[in-house]
């Protein structure tokens, strides 16, 4: 059945936690707790698809530093295949301090600067030739054309960015079978107001359109009509931090086994919903039999 694979920068959240408020200029406050785990994006993603059974396939960028070792370490010790993309001085990983305040974060983020260049790309597409279902991120546009002519399945996550836009990445999403933005995106990107005009002009680039709504579900419109797929019950949310790449793992699991789109939402829902109810993105997550179970409830 081939694998899951997915390339991107892996990211190392220092998270502060039970903050009363955030500090103001020159001030230093206490947090109630505090951790340090990987953070979102792919390798956030391979991991709960590794938990889920699905065997998965990471091509990150680490170096010799301290932080790329703590990155390597924790994704050894979660079992994942890992391919590292660099050879070089600098510091790859991106370094994230996350500041939980009220059910809020605020974020401060520092990356020394990585080029993409043409032979990682290339290695990107070698690597992932075989999966039966990739993970887009930009930057490897040309790995993916090559994966698309193969008919590898392929799912696009954008994230939020200020200069937003169809524009921006039209080629990625002429290429991609879905694309699964949450609401603020899907509105950002195609420059509307409503959910359902946002989905009328993604509409244009596929055939499912998928706009998660957080707490609310998952929209879907399709040639069945639109509906709100329900999220997971009594969900008591403790950090958004990773929903998003939570969600992608359990839709992704649903591809790799053939169930029907509204389905693979259904279980992205569960895994997504799963995930807000610990601090981080990897500390609350649902291994195969009991998302399937939570699931079949939605």
């Amino acid at each position: 059945m081939g694998f899951v694979g997915g390339a991107g920068f892996a990211n190392l959240d220092l998270l502060y936690a039970g903050l009363q408020k955030l500090p103001e200029e020159g001030q230093e406050i206490y947090a109630e707790g505090f951790d340090m785990q990987l953070g979102g994006g792919v390798p956030a993603t391979m991991i709960n698809l590794s938990r889920l059974g699905v065997p998965s396939r990471l091509l990150t960028y680490m170096g010799e530093d301290f932080f790329s070792q703590f990155v390597r370490r924790a994704l050894d010790g979660y079992g994942v295949q890992t391919i590292n993309l660099y050879k070089g001085n600098l510091r790859p990983v991106t370094l994230t301090s996350v500041l939980i305040c009220g059910g809020d974060r605020s974020f401060v983020s520092y990356q020394d600067e990585i080029e993409i260049t043409p032979q990682h790309v290339e290695q990107v597409y070698r690597q992932l030739t075989g999966a039966k279902v990739v993970d887009m991120q930009a930057g490897f546009l040309e790995a993916y054309r090559k994966l698309s002519a193969e008919h590898t399945i392929q799912v696009f996550d954008t994230g939020w960015e200020e200069d937003l836009s169809i524009d921006k990445y039209r080629e990625y999403l002429e290429i991609a079978d879905y694309y699964v933005p949450n609401q603020k995106e899907a509105l950002k990107i195609t420059g509307e107001s409503t959910v359902e005009n946002a989905a009328k002009k993604l509409g244009r680039y596929f055939p499912d359109v998928i706009i998660k709504l957080d707490k609310d579900g998952c929209f879907l419109k399709n040639s069945s009509g639109s509906k709100v797929i329900p999220p997971l019950p009594g969900v008591k949310a403790v950090d958004a931090t990773g929903a998003g790449d939570a969600f992608m793992s359990g839709f992704l699991y649903g591809l790799y086994h053939d169930y029907p789109v509204e389905q693979c939402i259904r279980f992205g829902n569960v895994t997504g919903g799963v995930c807000v109810q610990g601090v981080g993105c990897l500390t609350k997550y649902v291994e195969e039999e009991e998302m399937l179970s939570l699931a079949a409830g939605l």
